[in-house]
């Protein structure tokens, strides 16, 4: 059984579990710090902000962080030593934006209310108390905030290094994180376009080339968003959630608990978010790469539909994909816009109603009424709860956009090929032997039928015939584009399908009616940059075939550069220099399909003579229409609708006067039937 999809992409990420760590402890580490920032506000709130209304001694004589207040020394109750002298206690309250000193011990959210100078009525636990004390101005009490400024200032110093350094550890963090999300986008892409070359001619024949350059490009391009986004997006949004967490519970477990509740929440919404958007990503992907295969297909064929005037019929069919493509982009519109910031907003409201109806019911905690401090600190944290949500939510549409992409990726990756292997074989001498081979593209529809023939080392041998009469197919059951269904096929009396494909081509080379040239120099088009054949070899075959003599007048010469497909060199031009490749790699044998059928006669005479050169002490299979230029051959191989109805030479084949006899005739002398 197949790993699922997110299985195999969670593999990918675990690539490096060295970087992922080191990244995941930066990440921890400054959330960490990061979130210290409200215990620490909390910290300044209480104790040193809203702490001053707290409980205060009178004390003989000034010492450490007493406050002198009408000749007399206060410092708080709670900062007392054993070696201080107390003369009495007073408790600090602030009451309708007013401050007292009161000289009793009351609870500081007491009631005060003015009777004369110096005696109060405080109001306080359903109780009535008549006190003294002293009401205090704004320089009076901005004395009793004196000894809070230093612990305050050093707090605030320590939050603001702890910044730097939080700022620190994201950066290594999103920096590991980045190189190594680009690092498994490059692996899969290697991986992809490892397997493109493994994979069996019949793949390409049965999808569009668009779809194909759609994953590669396409799919990969989205599988990168996941890694370079998505995955820290969500890596920083469950620690920093799970930070948020723990803080809160370090706060107030009763409201942590209840906060819970948004997990669960997440966790199914995202859930009902994957069912609907992988449905429609599907489609959309698979509609996008019906609209490249359509693009690609138009473009390349712009002058046939143009000559035949079907613009409009393939703007119809283009339209038909376009619309499709619209219709469920639309469908994830409607989905994203109600699964993501409306989720969010919700969620956010649901949290501000109940922290208001959880304050409003006079919830307590088992210490008495919560401290300013601790509410501040948990709407922070409540607030900044939200972020990574927020977050997680908002990149749920681009997690099913890679995971949809992803299976597409897989799915190629895991259609059945072939290794790729360089492994020497011993030198051939070129003896081709097909015995009762049958060949079928498509199930028993056979091309070929029980063709046998035998080519001896060095012979030059041409096959002829009608189109579809399986010329073609013989040489593609040669190279081992594909496999024949009945008989066997040997090279030197070793059939072919006990070695690999690429062995098989280690001795063979093709050169092709439509040429193609690769982008590049002129001698990397005929070295391919493989590193045994060198300059001097790769300009001697130019010069053998007769390329030189347009080259030599190029300004770079044999470094000129050459654009796609060889643009701006003729049909003539691009054959020689596919002549020169094949003759650069030396192969035992030659295989020559309809290479002389685009040219002009005097590039046809060039040709000619670089392929009698070819042609010493090699095998040489020739398919050509043009009978002129296979008289020569030592075998002459006519086919019909798969099979061998005449062989032999030139001269004996038309002293036969059967089908090759007529086609030469019809070439040559101009009867027809």
């Amino acid at each position: 059984m197949k790993p699922s999809t997110e299985r195999r992409l969670f593999q990918y990420a675990l690539s490096n579990r060295r970087v992922i760590s080191i990244a995941l402890v930066c990440l921890i580490i400054a959330v960490t710090l990061e979130l210290t920032g409200p215990l620490i506000a909390k910290t300044v709130i209480d104790n040193h902000i809203v702490g001053i209304q707290s409980e205060w001694a009178q004390l003989e004589t000034e010492q450490e962080q007493t406050v002198k207040l009408q000749g007399n020394y206060f410092k708080r109750a709670d900062r007392l030593t054993a070696s201080d002298q107390v003369l009495g206690y007073y408790t600090l309250v602030q009451s309708n934006q007013e401050y007292y000193l009161i000289k009793a011990q009351i609870p500081v959210n007491s009631i005060i209310e003015t009777r004369d100078n110096e005696q109060f009525i405080a109001h306080y636990n359903n109780q009535t108390e008549i006190v003294s004390g002293v009401q205090l101005s704004v320089s009076q009490l901005c004395s009793f905030f004196q000894p809070e400024i230093q612990p305050i200032s050093i707090l605030l110093a320590i939050y603001l290094g702890l910044i730097f350094i939080s700022a620190l550890f994201t950066y290594l963090k999103t920096y590991l994180l980045q190189i190594y999300a680009n690092q498994i986008i490059q692996r899969i892409r290697n991986d992809v376009f490892a397997k493109i070359h493994e994979l069996p001619m019949q793949y390409f024949i049965d999808r569009p080339a668009g779809k194909t350059l759609a994953i590669i490009t396409n799919d990969t391009e989205a599988i990168k968003e996941l890694y370079v986004n998505v995955l820290e997006t969500f890596i920083n949004g469950f620690v920093y959630m799970a930070g948020i967490y723990f803080a809160l519970f370090l706060l107030n477990a009763h409201l942590a608990l209840i906060c819970l509740i948004f997990i669960p929440i997440l966790y199914y919404w995202i859930k009902f978010y994957k069912k609907y958007a992988g449905k429609y990503n599907r489609v959309i992907r698979s509609a996008n790469s019906d609209i490249n295969a359509s693009i690609n297909e138009t473009i390349q064929n712009m002058p046939i539909i143009q000559a035949f005037k079907k613009t409009e019929k393939r703007q119809e069919e283009f339209e038909q994909l376009n619309n499709r493509h619209y219709h469920y982009q639309r469908k994830m519109v409607i989905l994203e816009a109600f699964a993501t910031f409306n989720l969010v907003n919700l969620l956010k409201g649901i949290a501000l109603v109940g922290f208001i109806w959880y304050f409003g019911n006079g919830a307590i905690t088992n210490q008495g009424l919560i401290t300013t401090g601790v509410l501040y600190a948990f709407v922070d944290y409540l607030t900044r709860l939200f972020e990574p949500m927020e977050m997680i939510i908002n990149q749920l549409s681009q997690l099913e956009q890679a995971r949809v992409s992803a299976n597409r990726v897989f799915e190629l990756l895991d259609e059945p090929g072939e290794a790729i292997t360089h492994e020497a074989i011993p030198k051939i001498e070129g003896h081709i032997h097909f015995h009762q081979v049958s060949f079928a593209y498509q199930q028993e529809d056979y091309i070929l039928k029980d063709v046998s023939f035998d080519i001896q080392a060095g012979q030059t041998v041409a096959f002829v015939g009608h189109t579809g009469s399986g010329k073609s197919s013989i040489m593609n059951l040669l190279l081992r584009f594909y496999d024949q269904q009945k008989g066997s096929i040997k090279m030197d009396d070793i059939d072919i399908q006990t070695l690999t494909r690429q062995q098989v081509r280690q001795e063979i080379s093709i050169v092709l009616q439509d040429p193609f040239i690769f982008t590049g120099t002129i001698l990397s088009n005929i070295t391919l940059n493989d590193p045994q054949i060198s300059r001097d070899k790769a300009i001697t075959a130019l010069k053998t075939v007769g390329a030189d003599q347009f080259i030599e007048k190029l300004p770079l010469k044999y470094d000129q550069p050459v654009g796609e497909n060889g643009n701006g060199f003729s049909t003539g031009q691009r054959q020689l220099l596919s002549f020169a490749r094949a003759l650069a790699f030396e192969p035992a044998i030659l295989i020559l399909d309809e290479a002389t059928a685009n040219i002009d006669t005097e590039t046809e005479r060039l040709i000619q003579r670089a392929i009698e050169i070819i042609a010493k002490g090699r095998t040489m299979l020739v398919i050509a229409h043009r009978l002129s230029t296979i008289q020569h051959a030592d075998q002459i191989i006519v086919m019909e609708k798969g099979k061998i109805i005449e062989r032999g030479k030139h001269e004996e084949l038309l002293n036969q006067e059967g089908n090759y006899f007529k086609m030469y005739k019809m070439q040559h002398i101009g009867i027809t039937e």
